[in-house]
C-alpha cells in the first residue's frame, strides 16, 4: 500500500528534495530514493531529486505505508532498580536504545522489558509498550515504566504538570560562569538540518524550559546538573549547546574536536522523583554515575 502526499510550491528555486523534506518531515535521503524509484512527481511527471520546483508546481510524494513493526521479548541485561505491580524504574545504559525505530527494530530497551517484566502498559501500541518518557541512546540513567494503562495515565500527567522531578548530570565543555539559571525557549526541528533540533526564534517552536546548576568547576570543563521542566527530543544536549557549553562527548551537538574517545555523550539521567499511581506515596531514586563517566572526571580534576 502506498499514501499519495501533494503539496504545491510556493516559490521559485527550490529544489524537489528540499521542498518535500520540509512538508513530509522525511530526509533528504529519504525523498531520493522515493524520486529514484519513480515516486516522486512535479505536474504528473516523474523527476528526479534534484529538479528545480517553480511557484505553483504541484509536487507529489508516493510514500510506501511502513511495515507493522511489533517488539518481540530479548533476554537482553537490564538493571531494574525498582519494581511493583504498576511500575518499574530501570536504570538505562548508555547506547541502548528505548524502542524500536526506522532501521532498529532490536536489542532495545523495549525488547528486555519484555522478556523481564510479566505486563506492560498498552497505550503507546505495540512498538513502545510501557513507555512513558525516553531516554536517548547514548543517554544513561533512570526511567520509569508502565505495567499498565491506569499507571501509565498517572505518570504522563506527572510529567505535563511538572509535578514528577528529572534531574540529570553532564559534563560539559568550558567553565560554567552563572552557579544556576533556567533556559526557556522555542524549540523544534533544525531548519537547516531536519535531523537535528534547535533553539528556535520565539513564536516559532514549542516551549522547552530546562534549569540548571553548577556542581563542580574544572580547568577546562563543567559538571552541571539539568532539571526538566518539560521534555522536548534531545532539550538538554540543545540546551548546553545554546549556552555555550555543549556536553562532552556529544556528536550530534558538541565541538568536532573531541578531548576524550568516548561511545557517547556524557549526560546521565541521575534522580528520578514521582508520586506512585496507586498508593500516592512520593518515591525517590538515584542512579550513580557510570564507570566511563567517573573516569573522565578523575581526569579532568587532576587538570586543576
Amino acid at each position: 500500500m502506498t499514501t499519495e502526499r501533494i503539496f504545491l510550491s510556493e516559490t521559485d528555486g527550490v529544489r524537489a528534495d528540499v521542498f518535500l523534506s520540509e512538508k513530509t518531515g522525511l530526509t533528504r535521503s529519504a525523498v531520493k530514493k522515493l524520486a529514484d524509484g519513480g515516486n516522486v512527481l512535479v505536474n504528473g511527471k516523474r523527476v528526479k531529486a534534484g529538479q528545480t520546483l517553480k511557484a505553483g508546481d504541484r509536487v507529489t510524494a508516493i510514500v510506501p505505508d511502513p511495515e507493522p513493526i511489533e517488539a518481540k521479548p530479548e533476554d537482553i541485561p537490564l538493571d531494574i532498580v525498582y519494581e511493583d505491580d504498576s511500575l518499574a524504574v530501570v536504570n538505562k545504559a548508555q547506547g541502548m536504545t528505548v524502542h524500536a525505530g526506522a532501521g532498529n527494530y532490536g536489542g532495545t530497551l523495549v525488547n528486555a522489558l519484555l522478556h523481564r517484566l510479566d505486563s506492560l502498559s498498552g497505550i503507546n501500541g505495540k512498538i513502545r509498550p510501557g513507555i512513558v518518557h525516553r531516554l536517548d541512546k547514548d543517554t544513561s540513567g533512570l526511567l520509569v515504566v508502565a505495567k499498565n494503562d491506569a499507571a501509565h495515565l498517572s505518570l504522563s500527567r506527572q510529567i505535563a504538570e511538572k509535578s514528577c522531578k528529572r534531574e540529570y548530570l553532564a559534563l560539559v565543555e568550558g567553565v560554567l560562569k552563572e552557579n544556576s539559571g533556567r533556559l526557556v525557549t522555542d524549540f523544534g526541528r533544525d531548519p537547516k538540518d531536519r535531523l537535528k533540533m534547535a533553539v528556535l526564534p520565539a513564536g516559532t517552536g514549542r516551549r522547552a524550559e530546562t534549569e540548571f546548576a553548577a556542581v563542580e568547576r574544572f580547568q577546562s570543563n563543567t559538571l552541571v546538573r539539568f532539571s526538566l521542566k518539560t521534555g522536548r527530543t534531545h532539550q538538554i544536549r540543545v540546551h548546553a549547546r545554546y549556552l555555550g557549553h555543549p556536553v562532552v562527548g556529544d556528536k550530534t551537538y558538541g565541538y568536532r574536536n573531541q578531548r576524550f574517545v568516548l561511545a557517547g555523550q556524557l549526560l546521565h539521567a541521575e534522580r528520578l522523583e514521582f508520586t506512585h499511581p496507586s498508593t500516592g506515596e512520593r518515591m525517590s531514586f538515584s542512579a550513580p554515575l557510570p564507570d566511563y563517566f567517573l573516569r573522565i572526571l578523575e581526569i579532568v580534576r587532576k587538570d586543576r
